[in-house]
């Protein structure tokens, strides 16, 4: 089971790296790592779980958060509807690529957070607003799906953990709040 600890902070250089391709079919391992991945998100966001195990909530995750440099991520966004809690995208997304992406701009009112960051970095994240992308899911099947606003910002937060980058990279180090006409913030 994979607990905070499991998790790496800013400064390790797996976090700087770009990771590898999963090769298809899957591995066994690539597949349980995904089960385990999906897990520790659920449990994040349960809170009972989440305070027995000393979790923070998370929405998603990222292999290379792991010190496993792989193209590998957990996303499981909830609705917010304790009536029906049925989440608006749970998935595990082997090899995950956008293919294409929206020319308006979107980025959270909050800012982001990291798992592997234990501090506040206040600021804009501004990111595509709607996302086209392919992945492998668990069973070997390519899928594609368009996402957009929240979800949408999710998954490119955690892609660019597959690419090195952090969130607090896209934000502008002279004026954080600093946002072009049209960018859509997203309460």
């Amino acid at each position: 089971m994979i607990t905070m600890k499991d998790i790496i902070r800013e400064g390790n250089p797996t976090l700087r790296a770009v990771a590898k391709e999963v090769s298809v079919p899957l591995s066994d391992e690539d597949i349980k790592l995904g089960k385990d991945m999906m897990e520790f998100l659920k449990n994040s966001q349960d809170p009972v779980k989440a305070e027995e195990l000393k979790l923070r909530g998370g929405v998603g995750l990222a292999a290379p958060q792991l010190d496993i440099s792989k193209r590998i991520i957990a996303v499981h966004v909830p609705n917010g509807d304790l009536e029906n809690p049925e989440p608006t995208l749970s998935a595990v997304m082997y090899n995950p690529k956008i293919l294409s992406h929206s020319v308006q701009d979107a980025c959270l009112g909050e800012g982001e957070g990291c798992l592997s960051v234990d501090r506040e970095v206040p600021g804009y994240v501004v990111r595509h607003n709607k996302i086209t992308l392919s992945y492998v899911d668990a069973t070997g099947e390519k899928q594609k799906i368009r996402l957009k606003n929240y979800e949408a910002i999710v998954v490119q937060h955690e892609i660019d953990h597959l690419n090195g980058v952090m969130f607090y990279d896209h934000i502008n180090p002279e004026n954080p709040y600093a946002l072009k006409d049209g960018v859509l913030v997203i309460e």
